[in-house]
């Protein structure tokens, strides 16, 4: 009798290690463990960093979308860190949640977890910038939004000159960003990328690495920052280097701190690329119900087109 619960009990080991193994190695379009919602009541909200104001905006686009079907929302701040997101996944597993959006910290990073949610019957939609395994991604169209903010900065130089470009994490959306203006850069022959470093995505490490950049090549005539917080901070820079008439910035996410700049007479700042975070969320929910109803998007990748805001149209810009 011993023996035969022995061999049982090995089978049922052997077994259920094998069922791991086939769940492990599930592609991103599959649910091999729970089925899927069929009503979205809970959401959570995963964000890179709260004091961003573009993760603000989107937390305002998932109150507005679960108001709209009458579900709650609940987002977490992972604070640029891969550790707090996997601890966030695997709490709204818990709490039972439908739907998880996420703009993720590290795209390969967080496929263990996007996975846990899945099997747990959980619909993961990205936001922003890709993370594997996700049901579809909803994001800007990044390289458009890096060509639109270049070429108008390129122009305003009047085609020729030398340009700083401050980078970012490396993330997908962000390499886009700098593809589009790099795409851009064939197109004038007379201008010239002196200095690229990687800012944090914030306005301080904008500032930081813009200055470091302006001391070791002080002859610059533009500066394109990946997103506006780094290009505001680029600003400061070209501002207490006392270049304030020599050199323009541009920017991307059309944020209000963006616009507020763009108002400011005299300022370097002179254009952003938009984006749309609130409404990456409410496009996010609605490509979650579409899943529910049998109905999955035809391409998983949904891009959102950017628009170029200036001071000649900042006016009518509606924002955030």
């Amino acid at each position: 009798m011993n023996q035969l619960i022995k061999k049982s009990a090995v089978f049922t080991a052997a077994a259920t290690m094998a069922a791991l193994s086939l769940t492990s190695c599930s592609s991103g379009d599959s649910q091999p463990g729970a089925s899927k919602p069929t009503k979205i009541e809970k959401i959570g909200l995963m964000v890179q960093d709260m004091s961003n104001p573009f993760f603000s905006a989107m937390d305002k686009g998932a109150k507005d979308a679960a108001a709209k079907i009458g579900a709650t929302a609940n987002t977490q701040d992972a604070q640029l860190d891969l550790a707090n997101q996997n601890t966030q996944i695997d709490t709204f597993i818990q709490q039972g949640v439908n739907l998880i959006v996420i703009s993720a910290v590290d795209e390969d990073g967080i496929q263990p977890a996007i996975e846990r949610a899945k099997q747990a019957g959980i619909i993961v939609i990205a936001v922003d910038t890709p993370a594997k395994s996700a049901d579809a991604v909803v994001m800007t169209d990044a390289v458009q939004a890096g060509e639109k903010s270049c070429e108008y900065l390129f122009e305003q130089m009047g085609g020729k000159g030398n340009v700083l470009l401050v980078d970012g994490t490396p993330l997908q959306t962000i390499r886009d960003r700098i593809t589009g203006c790099n795409n851009v850069v064939k197109n004038f022959p007379d201008i010239k990328v002196v200095g690229q470093q990687a800012s944090k995505n914030d306005r301080a490490s904008g500032l930081a690495v813009t200055t470091d950049m302006l001391t070791a090549t002080p002859d610059v005539q533009g500066v394109f920052g990946m997103n506006d917080p780094s290009a505001l901070g680029a600003v400061l820079a070209v501002q207490q280097a006392g270049k304030n008439g020599a050199v323009k910035v541009t920017g991307v996410d059309g944020s209000p701190e963006a616009v507020a700049e763009l108002k400011q007479p005299g300022s370097p700042f002179i254009g952003t690329a938009t984006q749309n975070p609130a409404e990456m969320v409410r496009k996010a929910v609605e490509v979650a119900q579409n899943i529910i109803d049998n109905k999955p998007p035809a391409e998983t990748t949904i891009l959102i087109p950017s628009e170029l805001v200036t001071r000649e149209n900042v006016n009518q810009y509606a924002g955030w």
